[in-house]
C-alpha cells in the first residue's frame, strides 16, 4: 500500500469518487469486450453495423459529434472559475488538469469543425450515453483534483513527465486525424487504408497517441480516479483497435496483414 501511495494521492473520503472510479473503469472495460465481440458503438464506421432492423433517430455525423465533445469542453472551460490558489503541489495540478482537459476537448471540437470529414449518420440513442459519459468523466477528473488540495502529494512527482507525455500524445492523435482527413475530397464518400505517419505500423495510430495522451494526464493527476479512467480507456481502445482492423480486413482483400492494430508489431 506505501508503494502504491508514493504515485498516488490518497484516496479522498468520497463515495461518489469511489464509485465513480469503478464505473468508469468496469463500463470502459467492458466497452472494450464488447467492440471484440462485434458489439460496436454507433459511431463513426460502425454507426451501422449490427443495427437492429428499426433503426432509431438518426442525426448527422457532425451534429453528433459536437454533441459528444462540447458539454465536456464546456465542463473544463467553466472549471477555470473555480480553481483554487495555485502557491503549493496540488493547486497547480488542478490548474494543469484543467487546462488539459479543457485542450483535449476544445481540439476535439476544432477536429469536427475544421479538420473531419463525414459520411453517414449518428444513432441519436447512442450519441447522448456517449456525451454524457464524457461529461460525468471530465466533471470527476476536475473534482477529484480538487479533493487533492491540502493533502501531501505523491513522493514520487510524475506531472512533468506527464506534460511531456500529454503533449506528445495530443500532437500525434491530431497529425493522424490530419492524415485521416486527406484520404478523401468532399465527393468521396468510401473509405481507404490510410498511408502516412506510423499508419504502415498500425492501422490505428490515433488511438495509439490517444492512449499516450491520457497516460500523461494521469501522471499529471495522480489520482486514484483519473488512474482508473486511463486504465479503463486503454482497454477500450485496445478493443476499438481490435475491431477496426478486422474491419479493413473484411472491407480491403489486399490490406498488409503485417500492419497491427494498436501497437507497433505486438498488437
Amino acid at each position: 500500500m506505501s508503494s502504491i501511495l508514493n504515485l498516488v494521492f490518497p484516496p479522498p473520503p468520497s463515495i461518489f469518487l469511489t464509485a465513480m472510479s469503478a464505473i468508469s473503469f468496469i463500463s470502459l472495460t467492458n466497452a472494450g469486450v464488447s467492440e471484440v465481440r462485434g458489439k460496436h458503438l454507433q459511431y463513426s464506421k460502425f454507426w451501422n453495423v449490427n443495427s437492429p432492423p428499426k433503426i432509431s433517430q438518426k442525426i448527422s455525423s457532425k451534429v453528433g459529434m459536437l454533441l459528444l465533445y462540447t458539454p465536456a469542453f464546456l465542463t473544463g472551460l467553466s472549471s477555470f472559475g473555480f480553481l483554487p490558489q495555485f502557491d503549493d503541489d496540488a493547486g497547480f495540478r488542478c490548474l494543469l488538469i484543467s487546462s488539459a482537459l479543457t485542450l483535449h476537448f476544445l481540439k476535439r471540437v476544432l477536429e469536427v469543425l475544421f479538420v473531419h470529414k463525414y459520411s453517414g449518420a449518428m444513432i441519436l440513442d447512442s450519441a447522448i450515453p456517449i456525451s454524457l459519459s464524457y461529461f460525468f468523466s471530465t466533471a470527476s477528473a476536475i473534482y477529484a483534483q480538487h479533493l487533492t488540495v491540502g493533502m501531501r502529494g505523491p513522493t514520487i512527482d510524475l506531472k512533468y513527465a506527464g506534460i511531456v507525455l500529454f503533449l506528445a500524445g495530443i500532437a500525434g492523435n491530431f497529425y493522424h486525424h490530419h492524415i485521416l482527413s486527406k484520404l478523401r475530397n468532399k465527393e468521396d464518400k468510401g473509405y481507404k487504408i490510410p498511408k502516412g505517419g506510423i499508419f504502415s505500423l498500425v492501422i490505428c495510430p490515433h488511438y495509439l497517441f490517444e492512449i499516450i495522451e491520457f497516460i500523461g494526464i494521469s501522471f499529471i493527476s495522480q489520482t486514484v480516479y483519473l488512474n482508473s479512467f486511463t486504465l479503463g480507456t486503454i482497454f477500450y481502445l485496445v478493443g476499438r483497435s481490435y475491431a477496426t482492423r478486422k474491419w479493413y480486413l473484411s472491407r480491403f482483400p489486399n490490406f498488409p496483414r503485417e500492419i497491427k492494430a494498436l501497437f507497433p508489431y505486438i498488437f
